[in-house]
């Protein structure tokens, strides 16, 4: 299209161009699915088709000969041949033998060009594999075997493996054993072992070295699996010859008589013989056999076994109702320590030894005759017993009944024989009453029909009961009394243990309350004096309304500050008399009496074990502060200006060096100078 340089419009119409490129060849042929894996049978036939290959050029088919491909094979000749316009690869062979070569590697070219000079080309590769059929025949290598085994080879054991070889694999390969012919028929079998395809000779019976030493077989092997193809190829299957030989071993004893059961009365004798056991050695040396019990089936030694005869007998007396079935073991030993055993069951004899008894223990109830029940007929059954015996007669048990000799005449109860091992309780009189009797007891005797006959006496209890309307016990037992109709002297009785018990557990209630505590700090603890502060204080001399005035005297009571606190005074009072003639209280002066009183306090917190060796409160039940009897405390003794030395206090010992250390003034200078 042209267009104004000016303008830049066009001075003539738009025009198309069609420009086709011609193919050259440029591009050489791909084989897209390459390499190839392929298989095809051993011995097949000469042009068995393999497989096709094939390749593309991207050249335009539709011009010249740039796309036309031929093939044709470069390495795999003379086996294998290619069709050259299909690209079908062929065997050119016929038996290519597997078991020869099994695998084969072609190359494969594909020419453009129609293949002539000039064209272009591509390879590719076939990996052909022959497949196994099944023409190759079971072989054995060896036409005779000897194996040799002991004669105590258990039984359904592996006595040799033989196997066949066949030089095809897989199920052309499997094969099956068979026993044509031998000395013995059914001592040996022979299976395949899948794994390995080996024939397994198993032994079915037991060997025995002195009745036969050797055993000839004739084995056959064939295929499992025949191609009919193949049958011109001659017979796929093999025999071949097997000698088995037996060694001699050192066997134990064998006993030589079914003897598996034994029995003996229970009432046998210490020694009876009960029976015999016998065993021979089967070996030719023929060894002498000897004979014991395993002491771990006869824990008690019931039994003994003759060592030499074999003959068992009771060591003991035996009880059948506590073991009827002994199981014993019995060795045959040989003297080159070979040891066999047989068990044997000793069943123990039964005799009449055991009597009869209840079969449970019965609970009769039996409900009295109040207005409002059911009235008690006379000849009523309350109870049906049976009976149990240890004893195992051989016709069964017969149990006979009857009310013991005492009570046989009762006027309240018999007893009915029913004759099939039970026995019934009935009433011979009505109104009962548990005010009256509340338990009735009945000795019933058992018999039994043994040889001897064994018999027993049982107590049957029988209790009287209070009854609803429908007959069903509520209460049974003696009547409880009411406690209106309780006497006197009982009430009194009952009463003063009431009275005892609250005495006690009050008295026990004070002394909790008023114990004591220990007042004895640890010898750890810091050593301090207790003030007790209860901000009531006395109201002194003015106070004439609480207190006796006549009472409060000046007493100038001695103090030796050299006694100790914490044991008991040597001299606990002023005047000594002697302990029986001391005067009482009243007859004292009165300045005395006051002395005589505060030391007898003074006394007794001394001599308490828990006195503490410092000062505490005691109330002495005279006025305190104010009063013209002054302070007994020592409490306030630093806050006033007294000259009281503390010094002694460094003599009596470890226990008081801190009261020492605070209240000494050894050097004229106290703590609180």
């Amino acid at each position: 299209m042209t267009v104004d340089r000016i303008t830049n419009l066009p001075v003539e119409p738009r025009s198309e161009f069609v420009v086709k490129v011609q193919d050259i060849n440029d591009n050489e042929p791909k084989f897209i699915d390459g390499p190839y894996l392929a298989g095809v049978p051993e011995m097949s036939p000469l042009g068995t088709m393999v497989v096709q290959v094939a390749a593309t050029d991207a050249d335009d088919p539709t011009y010249g000969n740039s796309a036309r491909v031929v093939y044709s094979i470069i390495h795999g000749q003379p086996y294998f041949s290619v069709e050259p316009k299909t690209g079908v690869i062929r065997t050119a062979l016929s038996n290519m033998d597997r078991e020869t070569r099994d695998q084969y590697v072609l190359v494969i070219q594909a020419k453009d060009m129609v293949g002539q000079m000039g064209g272009l080309s591509g390879t590719t590769s076939v990996t052909v594999t022959l497949t196994d059929v099944n023409d190759n025949p079971p072989r054995f290598t060896h036409s005779n075997y000897q194996y040799t085994v002991l004669e105590s080879l258990p039984v359904q054991s592996v006595v040799a493996r033989i196997k066949a070889a066949d030089a095809d694999i897989g199920s052309n390969a499997e094969m099956d054993y068979r026993i044509m012919d031998g000395d013995a028929p059914g001592q040996f079998n022979i299976t395949t072992d899948e794994n390995t395809q080996e024939g397994m000779i198993i032994l079915l019976k037991p060997l025995d070295f002195e009745t036969k030493s050797s055993f000839s077989l004739r084995i056959e092997a064939t295929n499992r699996n025949i191609d009919s193809n193949f049958l011109s190829l001659g017979s796929f299957s093999d025999t071949t010859s097997v000698k088995v030989t037996v060694e001699d071993v050192n066997e134990p004893p064998v006993f030589s008589k079914a003897l598996s059961e034994l029995v003996v009365s229970e009432d046998a004798k210490v020694g009876t013989s009960i029976g015999r056991v016998s065993a021979h050695d089967p070996d030719t040396s023929n060894n002498a056999i000897r004979f014991s019990i395993d002491r771990n089936t006869d824990l008690e030694r019931f039994f003994n076994v003759d060592a030499l005869s074999g003959v068992i007998s009771t060591a003991k007396p035996l009880d059948r109702e506590a073991n009827s079935v002994h199981n014993l073991t019995i060795f045959a030993i040989e003297s080159r320590e070979f040891t066999p055993s047989r068990t044997l069951t000793n069943q123990t004899l039964d005799i009449n030894d055991n009597a009869p008894v209840f079969a449970i223990d019965y609970e009769t109830l039996l409900c009295e005759n109040l207005t409002g029940f059911p009235c008690l007929c006379l000849l009523q059954v309350i109870q049906t017993i049976s009976a149990v015996d240890k004893d195992e007669p051989l016709r069964g048990h017969r149990f006979y009944f009857a009310l013991a000799a005492p009570v046989a005449g009762n006027p309240n109860f018999t007893l009915r024989d029913n004759k099939d091992n039970t026995a019934s309780i009935l009433t011979k009189r009505d109104g009962f009453r548990r005010r009256q009797q509340p338990v009735y007891r009945l000795p019933v005797l058992i018999v039994d029909s043994g040889s001897p006959a064994l018999s027993s006496t049982n107590t049957l209890l029988v209790r009287v009961c209070d009854c609803d309307s429908d007959g069903v016990a509520l209460s049974c037992g003696a009547v409880a009394y009411t406690a209106t109709g309780l006497s006197t002297g009982a009430l009194l009785a009952i009463l003063g243990c009431i009275i005892t018990l609250l005495v006690m557990v009050l008295l026990i209630v004070t002394m909790r309350r008023r114990r004591k505590e220990p007042l004895i700090l640890e010898e750890e603890r810091d050593i301090r004096e207790n003030i007790v502060r209860y901000d009531d204080e006395g109201g002194g001399e003015e106070d004439t309304e609480a207190f006796d005035m006549v009472t409060l005297r000046n007493l100038n009571v001695i103090r030796d500050p050299s006694v100790r606190r914490d044991v008991t005074p040597d001299t606990p009072t002023f005047f000594h008399y002697p302990s029986a003639s001391r005067p009482p209280y009243k007859s004292l002066p009165d300045n005395v009496v006051f002395r005589e009183f505060i030391w007898d306090r003074l006394k007794d917190a001394d001599v308490d074990p828990s006195a503490p060796p410092y000062d505490s409160l005691q109330t002495y039940a005279f006025e305190g502060s104010g009063s013209v009897a002054e302070s007994l405390s020592s409490l306030e003794s630093l806050s006033t200006d007294s000259d009281q030395n503390y010094d002694y206090l460094s003599n009596w010992g470890p226990r008081f060096k801190k009261l020492a250390d605070l209240y000494g003034n050894s050097d004229g200078t106290g703590v609180f100078s």
